[in-house]
């Protein structure tokens, strides 16, 4: 059975994207990461927000650019969205409601992970009881503005438990379960 799991890279003051989005601010921090690089593999499928999906890429200009982790992925790509457009190349797949395109994602992931990419899918994932664990990559750089990894308005405490904790050459992975 799938587990869902938020992973992102997150700047040390608590933001995953730059004022207006960017990404470009974490370009520098893409390189070597072991635990990334393992996980990759035990990922069935991707659960996307459409601000993400339409988003600022970290790849920009590069090989893999528009490819989930830099080109480091294929499979199904869930992305949850009001404006569905009428084709979509394969393996891509708009959604326009969170609780479908989250069922398909687990289905299409069998026994291993949907990775969860954008911070407002992940709250829609924790309301509904769903998050099952978070990974963390927190990068040496602090943006002061942007997009927070977690925004509950009037606040929302949800407990973790600390599952590991490994450096990387550019980053240091903090892995969670929700509890």
């Amino acid at each position: 059975m799938a587990k869902v799991l938020y992973s992102v890279t997150m700047s040390l003051d608590g933001y995953i994207a730059g004022p207006g989005g960017d990404m470009q601010w974490m370009t520098p921090y893409l390189g070597p990461n072991p635990e990334i690089d393992e996980l990759v593999g035990r990922i069935g499928s991707l659960l996307v927000g459409r601000r993400t999906f339409d988003g600022d890429d970290p790849h920009k200009g590069e090989r893999g650019e528009g490819e989930a982790f830099g080109g480091g992925w294929d499979g199904p790509q869930y992305v949850v969205t009001h404006r569905v457009p009428d084709s979509a190349p394969e393996d891509l797949y708009f959604v326009d409601d969170f609780a479908t395109a989250l069922a398909q994602a687990k289905q299409a992931a069998g026994d291993k992970y949907v990775n969860v990419l954008g911070a407002d899918i992940a709250r829609q994932c924790l309301e509904a009881g769903e998050l099952d664990e978070v990974l963390t990559c927190i990068a040496p750089v602090m943006l002061g503005d942007g997009v927070p990894l977690f925004n509950h308005p009037g606040g929302h405490t949800v407990h973790l438990e600390r599952l590991t904790t490994t450096a990387a050459p550019l980053a240091t992975n903090l892995w969670f379960r929700v509890v």
